[in-house]
């Protein structure tokens, strides 16, 4: 009986170390020696006619065998796997420079509003920001569109209660800034807005807007038509055309609507509007009217990048798109 537990452990030696390094057949040298009717188990079948005295070595010699092919076999088995693993895998020359992660950019909207907020700085502009949710009182009455007027109608707003508004427009923050700071007073107030439109190809439920506004003594429609000349001239460059044409805002008066030649479209284009800040608006916040006056303009921003970068979808802005995003990094 010793001598067939090792020849069967010989030959298993044998035929393992000669299997060739791929998993073709190595099923079958399991069958062969570990299978239900294989060498190993016919030695268990002899077993029997081993003498009583003797049978519990033998039986833990025919163990400790099964054990061990068992495991030399799984060893066998996950080199195989792991050779076959390794050669799928695609050369690399590990000589050659690494790839280097592609970084994100700013978007395309915040790269025009860094630009518009940089002209305005240069001409003695201070920031400022205010809460998109409001009140309708700063919102609407404090601009001079007490409820009920006719002019509400030119902005449809969402309503979270029916005295609080997600704000139509950054014109609110001038009515706060007036009200907690004394004159003279110069910001720009860039912010998300929103309205209750269908959304198109040039109307969105939000955008961004930059509202300007100047408040001191002798403030003159042609100073705000100064600003406002620089700011196109630096923003599109020093040979655009552009016109200022009667318009109106109800807290503006009188109130101007600024046109940009387009040529590509060969047509006037409305980039902003703009006035003087009306003298009840002024009152509202408790200034004195005779003494403090002001201009104010309003832009959005997604209309000032349209026109410069030829975008001629407001959703491209909102819709995630990075082949969109990664003309502009």
């Amino acid at each position: 009986m010793q001598e067939q537990l090792e020849s069967v452990r010989k030959s298993f030696l044998t035929d393992l170390e000669s299997f060739p390094d791929n998993s073709t057949g190595l099923q079958d040298l399991k069958t062969k020696y570990l299978g239900r009717k294989g060498q190993v188990a016919s030695l268990f079948t002899h077993l029997g006619k081993v003498d009583n005295a003797d049978r519990p070595k033998f039986g833990q010699l025919l163990n400790l065998l099964k054990n061990e092919l068992q495991s030399l076999y799984d060893k066998k088995e996950l080199s195989i796997s792991a050779k076959d693993a390794s050669s799928n895998r695609p050369y690399i020359d590990i000589t050659l420079p690494g790839r280097s992660p592609s970084n994100g950019s700013i978007h395309i909207l915040e790269q025009t509003l860094l630009e518009i907020k940089e002209i305005f700085k240069s001409i003695g502009f201070n920031i400022a920001y205010g809460p998109e949710v409001d009140d309708d009182y700063h919102n609407f009455t404090a601009l001079n569109v007490p409820e009920h007027h006719p002019s509400r109608d030119m902005q449809d707003t969402f309503f979270i209660d029916p005295q609080t508004v997600l704000r139509s427009h950054t014109s609110n923050v001038q009515i706060h800034l007036m009200e907690t700071s004394d004159p003279p007073l110069r910001f720009i107030v860039p912010g998300r807005v929103y309205r209750n439109e269908a959304i198109g190809y040039k109307s969105y439920c939000l955008f961004h807007q930059v509202e300007g506004i100047y408040i001191n003594q002798n403030v003159t429609f042609s100073q705000l038509k100064g600003c406002i000349e620089y700011f196109v001239k630096k923003m599109f460059g020093p040979k655009k055309k552009m016109r200022f044409r009667p318009s109106f805002f109800p807290f503006t008066e009188p109130s101007a609507e600024v046109d940009m030649w387009d040529d590509e479209k060969n047509q006037w284009m409305e980039i902003l509007g703009c006035g003087m800040v009306d003298p009840a608006v002024i009152s509202n916040v408790g200034y004195d009217p005779g003494k403090w006056k002001g201009f104010a303009f309003g832009m959005g921003v997604e209309r000032i990048a349209m026109l410069k970068h030829k975008i001629n979808d407001i959703r491209l802005f909102y819709n995630g798109d990075v082949r969109f995003s990664e003309q502009f990094s």
